[in-house]
Order: C-alpha cells, then structure tokens, then sequence
C-alpha cells in the first residue's frame, strides 16, 4: 500500500525477485513511478478499504507492506492485513519513531522512516529471502536477521543458538536493539539477527522456520 518513492522502489525490487505483486494507491498518477516496464497490477482505492484489498488479491498475499505517507493509515491497513485476512509477514513504515513500541507490542512489525533501506523492508516481508545485513572481508560468515516460527517464543535465546549453532548478535524489541543474556527469552514481535556461516544459512532458516523440535 502507498506507491510514492518508497512503495514503488519496493514493488519494483519484489518483482525483481520474481514475486507477483499489486499496488494500492489513492491517486492512480502514482503508478507512473513503476515505470513502463513494471508488470504487477495497480489498484485505485484505500488500502485499509476491505474490498480494495481484495480487488488487490490480499487473500493470496503472502506478505504485506504499508508504506503509505500517514502513520495512521499505515498501521489500520496493516492490522486489516494480518487481523482480518490473516496475512502472516506485514510491516508498516512509520515517521514519527514514538509510536514504534505502540506498533510492536500489536505484533506488526515497523520501520522508521529515518532508517529506511529497501534492504530492511525486504527483510521483514520475505523471510526466506534474507539479505546479509553485514559480512566479514571474506564474505564467509553473516550478520543477518532470520524469520523464527510462532512455536519459538518463549524459548531462551540460547536455544536457538542451539539448535541451528549461530549466535545471536543481538535482537531488536519494542525498537531496540539489546544484546542477548544467558536467561533472555524470545517474546512476540522480536526480531533475531544471528551470526553464521553464509553457507549455513539456508539450514539456520529451515530450522527457525519450522517449531523447535522438543528434547528428551
């Protein structure tokens, strides 16, 4: 939702990735900044408005990004998005970074207008398609965010380390990023970001994926 600078660089890295992808925007002149060569569909209405979303195909989306210009219109679309429509990967762009643990604790992750890359986007909408968000001078060991299953949460941190033997860098809640302890356990809206081997990563994702597998 929102095809000013931001959505349209998104929907266009998206469909790069050979996503299928739709456009909502109120003014329909915005869709001119997809360029000629974008192949998605473009829809005209309110991207909170239930049957917009459903002309934009919200029933088979497998993720939605609300970066519209109001904070407000945002976070609206985003709880239709993941309350009513069950959308399981939403992320809404905020401006005023205040709100970021009002928008947390409702479990939808935010990015802060003033830290926006697409990079980051892209990240918390397509989990199984994480970019390295930093690397070593020989590009074999990662910094980078991973999707953990529902099942995870309130499992200590050091059981994810654990079971895919990354380390947790550190982990971002309500907005902030904290280094891990010994006794922190993951909570909703927690974002992991993890230490691996690049050529491990695949594996480290497969496992958070999926709930963790109980020990006798």
């Amino acid at each position: 939702m929102g095809c000013g600078r931001v959505g349209a660089s998104l929907a266009r890295a998206l469909e790069r990735r050979d996503h299928d992808v739709a456009v909502i925007d109120q003014d329909d002149s915005a869709f001119t900044r997809l360029g000629p060569g974008f192949e998605g569909r473009t829809v005209t209405g309110i991207g909170f408005d239930r049957d917009t979303l459903l002309e934009a195909g919200i029933k088979q989306a497998y993720a939605f990004a609300a970066v519209s210009s109001g904070d407000n219109s945002n976070i609206l679309a985003a709880r239709v998005a993941r309350e009513t429509f069950g959308v399981e990967h939403v992320v809404a762009r905020i401006y005023d970074p205040g709100r970021a643990e009002i928008y947390q604790r409702l479990g939808i992750p935010t990015v802060a207008t003033v830290k926006w890359t697409s990079d980051q986007m892209l990240r918390r909408l397509l989990p199984q398609g994480h970019l390295p968000e930093l690397t070593d001078p020989s590009g074999k060991i990662v910094v980078a965010e991973v999707a953990v299953d529902p099942a995870w949460i309130g499992q200590p941190l050091s059981a994810i380390e654990a079971a895919t033997g990354t380390r947790v860098a550190y982990y971002t809640r309500l907005g902030e990023g904290l280094l891990p302890k010994t006794e922190t356990i993951l909570q909703e809206g927690d974002l992991i970001h993890v230490v691996a081997n690049r050529d491990a990563m695949a594996d480290v994702e497969r496992i958070l994926d999926a709930a963790p597998v109980p020990t006798e």
